[in-house]
């Protein structure tokens, strides 16, 4: 497996650079003058390219520059599968394909502390000019749990009409209840509902001797009316705040279908009236999508701009995975504010494209300015961002360096990792890489096809040709979760 060399960079600022931390957060509120579009080096294409090329947004970047906050989503990808399984294919609209990307745990090298790995490695497509780069960043894993600060999470359970459905309420039940078992006694939990209206059912509550009233009280939710999932967010976040722990992980979970018809509808709208206790408390926002009928932009919207990030269940085994498992591995948080900056070689690179991180661009000039917002990443985290890159032809040399920054959620201190990239690294063949590579390509190819536009990366193959691949990848990794994605290929290749 051919791979980067890792080039460690932790900073420590002076004083001076601190000054600018007390406005972070204000990120949030630099619009769309803050999110960079992407990048070409401004030649003419070779005409053997030219389709591709009329699909990206070709500028003039003499930095050659790319720069992006983290996201860890994978709500995309698991409520396309849950329309594959019903027979339909996905909203092209609900097609993040970094969500597709980042729904397959990957083997990067684990940094030996606190921070982030970074590992590049790339493969050639059948264009020998084109290649797809991916850079990938690993937190350290979730050995260490049990040094975690004690969680302090407030579940805001949207128990509306459209709950009733058999996979919403109930799925929420069960998971709920799974988890109130595996958090450790010093640990505590709330319970806020919404329909028409809020109601904070259960306030502030160690698990210690209390495990009993927070299984009655989740066990006693009922459907009620219409949704105002803006009053069950405020209220969530002033009941947040009204049992805020001081040196614990604070956060809001929101469940629901995200189908908002009362009330507030719009994120923006909403996260402005709990602005105050987003930035001045740190409460992080988690979303848990649930139902065949599903808001799905405006759950990624809320949690985007909350600080936090989405999954999406279907079955009680995924609700089992996200419950049981993530959500209590991720109550200790690694890394706040986290950006990424690619920076590709102009003296061999033409062009590049980064796939997906649509609504997570950050204006390049803003990588360091750590007022703009990042992403907030755990321990055991993955995160890949892959890039369709043209090299010059017969170019040798540099061709990227990737760089990843992020604050120490303590002392909210900057830190930096840099990892390179040289062309003689990369592999002949996409479909002969490392199976890591080979995994992201088959995801992000997946979502190229299902996207409003079409196939838009380069050499990208058809669908059929796609599942073969995803077949033999299965084959060769003997995972239930590429097995699953080799078969909702194959689906969507039906119903095409």
């Amino acid at each position: 497996m051919k791979r980067f060399r890792t080039r460690t960079a932790l900073l420590a600022l002076t004083a001076a650079s601190g000054l600018l931390l007390t406005a972070c957060g204000g990120g949030a509120d630099t619009g769309e003058d803050s999110k960079a579009a992407d990048h070409s080096g401004g030649r003419p294409a070779p005409a053997q390219s030219q389709d591709t090329d009329e699909r990206y947004d070709r500028r003039e970047d003499p930095d050659h520059l790319s720069t992006f906050a983290l996201d860890v989503d994978t709500a995309s990808y698991d409520y396309a599968r849950r329309a594959l399984a019903d027979g339909r294919l996905p909203d092209p609209s609900t097609v993040r394909p970094e969500e597709f990307v980042n729904s397959f745990r990957q083997d990067y090298d684990r940094p030996d502390g606190d921070g982030f790995s970074v590992t590049v490695d790339g493969a050639r497509t059948d264009d020998e000019n084109w290649s797809l780069v991916r850079v990938g960043l690993a937190t350290r894993t979730t050995e260490r749990t049990g040094e975690r600060p004690p969680a302090a999470l407030t579940f805001v359970i949207d128990v509306s009409g459209s709950m009733a459905e058999p996979g919403r309420l109930d799925l929420a039940q069960k998971s709920l209840a799974l988890m109130t078992d595996r958090l450790r006694d010093d640990d505590s939990v709330a319970l806020v509902t919404f329909s028409d209206e809020a109601e904070t059912v259960l306030p502030m509550t160690r698990l210690d001797g209390n495990r009993d009233e927070i299984q009655d009280a989740v066990s006693d939710l009922d459907t009620q009316d219409s949704t105002n999932l803006g009053a069950g967010v405020e209220t969530g976040y002033e009941t947040a705040v009204e049992g805020l722990r001081e040196g614990a992980t604070n956060r809001v979970v929101l469940v629901s279908d995200a189908l908002a018809n009362t009330g507030d509808t719009d994120a923006d709208t909403i996260l402005e009236r709990i602005a105050g206790e987003r930035r001045e408390h740190g409460i992080t926002l988690f979303g848990v999508g649930v139902g065949s009928d599903y808001g799905d932009a405006l759950m990624e919207n809320l949690a985007d701009k909350g600080d936090g990030h989405t999954v999406y269940v279907s079955d009680e085994d995924e609700a089992r995975e996200v419950f049981s498992e993530q959500l209590p591995r991720n109550v200790d948080l690694t890394a706040r504010d986290a950006k990424a900056q690619v920076a590709f070689d102009p003296g061999t690179v033409e062009e590049f494209h980064l796939v997906g991180y649509d609504n997570r661009r950050v204006a390049d000039e803003d990588f360091r300015d750590d007022r703009v917002d990042g992403g907030e990443v755990g321990p055991g985290h993955t995160v890949t961002a892959l890039y369709a890159v043209r090299t010059e032809p017969g170019a040798q040399g540099h061709l990227a360096t990737a760089t990843v920054r992020w604050l120490d959620p303590g002392t909210r201190d900057p830190h930096e990792e840099t990892g390179d990239l040289e062309t003689d690294a990369l592999d002949d063949s996409v479909w002969s890489a490392n199976r890591g590579l080979r995994t992201t390509a088959t995801a992000a190819y997946f979502a190229d096809a299902l996207g409003a536009d079409g196939p838009s990366l380069p050499d990208a193959p058809r669908l059929d040709e796609l599942a073969g691949h995803a077949d033999d990848l299965a084959d060769d990794a003997g995972s239930e979760e590429i097995r699953g994605l080799a078969e909702a290929i194959d689906t969507a290749n039906r119903l095409k």
